[in-house]
């Protein structure tokens, strides 16, 4: 185990993935195109997913208001332990409940800081009434995975063939030394290969709670990227793809372009977020 209590995950050359068939590769020639049209500025979305998808969305990952009432947070809710250490359920609070609790406004350039008003709502302070537990960051939740994986099946003619990719840089993962890296900008990642429910079946087995930072299918039709230090999931696809996930339940996505900045202080529309106090 970790110091956070997952279970270390093995990327040695035989090692599968307990809990989810997916399994390492030492080939990442299939993640050579993501790099090579993957050209942006680093912190604009371009610097995260390839170039040359019809449309691009961003998925807001969802903050969290506590409820000690199980039929308040519906059906598939985990119990979980508060602080203080009672049970209590989650419940899924988007961004643009958010933002209007604050008088802020919700666009595609919007940031946790800018919709809360502060810094001190960043891995901080919380609104208890609007949310208690903030997004979760560098990481897609299992649930909103599974909705996503829902979504995107029908936008694939491969979806039993998929590519994966892992940042390299967490704590969690014992990386041999000599294991062949995807090397994205400023994120080399290493590969693992299969289905399209894969890697999510174990993300909800609590191996290794980690989303993927990079999958795409064998045939290329879209792209996902969840960067390391940010709270929403970027994903380069078709039109009608873009346009189906902007209009679903469950999962809160704008669309955006390739040269849309990925830092709070980027937000042109709401008032400048106020600095943490001490």
């Amino acid at each position: 185990m970790d110091g956070g209590g997952h279970a270390r995950l093995d990327l040695s050359p035989d090692a599968g993935v307990e809990g989810g068939p997916v399994s390492p590769v030492g080939d990442v020639s299939a993640g050579r195109w993501v790099v090579e049209r993957t050209t942006g500025p680093w912190l604009q979305v371009g610097s995260l997913l390839p170039g040359g998808f019809a449309a691009y969305a961003r998925i807001f990952h969802p903050a969290y208001r506590w409820t000690s009432d199980r039929d308040a947070a519906g059906e598939g809710s985990k119990a979980v332990r508060s602080p203080d250490g009672t049970l209590r359920w989650n419940i899924d609070v988007p961004w643009a409940e958010v933002a209007a609790a604050n008088g802020r406004v919700a666009h595609p350039a919007m940031d946790w800081v800018t919709i809360t008003g502060s810094e001190r709502y960043l891995h901080g302070d919380r609104q208890p009434g609007v949310w208690d537990e903030e997004p979760r960051e560098g990481s897609l939740p299992p649930d909103q995975s599974r909705k996503l994986i829902s979504l995107l099946r029908s936008h694939t003619a491969t979806p039993a063939h998929c590519w994966f990719a892992l940042w390299d840089g967490f704590g969690n993962i014992a990386v041999p030394r000599d294991a062949t890296r995807l090397l994205m900008p400023n994120r080399p990642m290493v590969m693992f290969s299969g289905p399209i429910t894969g890697w999510v079946t174990h993300q909800e087995g609590d191996l290794f709670e980690q989303s993927p930072s990079l999958w795409w299918p064998e045939d290329r039709a879209w792209c996902v990227a969840t960067d390391v230090d940010l709270m929403t999931t970027y994903l380069g696809a078709s039109q009608a793809c873009v346009r189906e996930l902007t209009r679903s339940d469950g999962l809160e996505a704008m669309p955006i372009t390739l040269d849309q900045p990925t830092t709070w202080d980027k937000d042109a529309v709401n008032p400048p977020a106020r600095a943490r106090t001490p």
